[in-house]
Formats: C-alpha cells, sequence, structure tokens
C-alpha cells in the first residue's frame, strides 16, 4: 500500500452554490459538484465531480464560490455507503478535496470587498523599498 496514490485534479464550474452543514463540533462541512468538460476526436461531453471539504477549506468555499465560480480542486477519491430512508444501502463516490483554488475572475454583480485585516497584524502595515535599508547582507 505504500506505493498507491489517491489523488484527483480538476477544473470546471460548480453547477450551483456549495451547501453547506456544520459537524457537533463546530466544524464546516460545504458539498458541491464541478462540471468537466472533456473533448475527444469525435466526441465531446461534461463529467459531473461531486466534491466534499471540511473545516477551514469548507469556511472559503462557503463564503466565496458561487454557482458558475471556475475553480481547481484536488483530493482524494472516496466512496461512502448509506441508507435511504426506505434503508436501502447507497453508494456516493466524491473529492474529499484538500486544495482549491478560485479561477476566472468575479462575475460583474458578486465583487465583495475585501475583509479588512485585524490591527496588530504585522502583515498589514506594507514596507516601501525606500523605506528599507541599504546594508544587504550579500
Amino acid at each position: 500500500m505504500a506505493n498507491d496514490l489517491n489523488s484527483c485534479s480538476f477544473i470546471g464550474r460548480l453547477g450551483k452554490d456549495p451547501e453547506s452543514r456544520y459537524l457537533q463540533d463546530g466544524s464546516a462541512v460545504a458539498n458541491f459538484s464541478v462540471a468537466c468538460g472533456w473533448k475527444s476526436k469525435d466526441k465531446e461531453g461534461c463529467e459531473w465531480v461531486r466534491c466534499a471539504v471540511f473545516g477551514k477549506l469548507a469556511e472559503i468555499c462557503i463564503e466565496y464560490l458561487r454557482k458558475g465560480s471556475q475553480v481547481f480542486v484536488q483530493g482524494r477519491m472516496q466512496t461512502r455507503k448509506w441508507q435511504d430512508k426506505d434503508g436501502q444501502d447507497r453508494y456516493s463516490t466524491e473529492i474529499v478535496l484538500d486544495r482549491m483554488q478560485m479561477l476566472g475572475s468575479k462575475p460583474e454583480g458578486e465583487r465583495r470587498e475585501a475583509p479588512e485585516k485585524p490591527k496588530g497584524d504585522p502583515r498589514a502595515a506594507g514596507t516601501a523599498f525606500d523605506d528599507m535599508e541599504d546594508d544587504i547582507p550579500f
């Protein structure tokens, strides 16, 4: 098993806004599907990739992703077994994300202001090159 690899990467667009919920411990969970197009010499089509994401990355997905957003997603494939309301076994295969990157531009009507950085954050105050010392150690 040490030489096995379970890694999937996709680029596509969300079919609808992410669905969100929170676990008992308060951590976020987001689910969404990404439409990934494909094309061969004589055919083309689209596959829907189900994605599940947890924790801080889920919070980011919930806040920033919307229907039509183009994303790069990466994670591991997982198949879950569950029972429907009639007690029948059902299976769901999804990609459990460990990485998501937003691609493309924001839709015109949904531009958001950048969140204000907290006071006291050393990264909040930029340093101009003119303010740096001239003593370079190399």
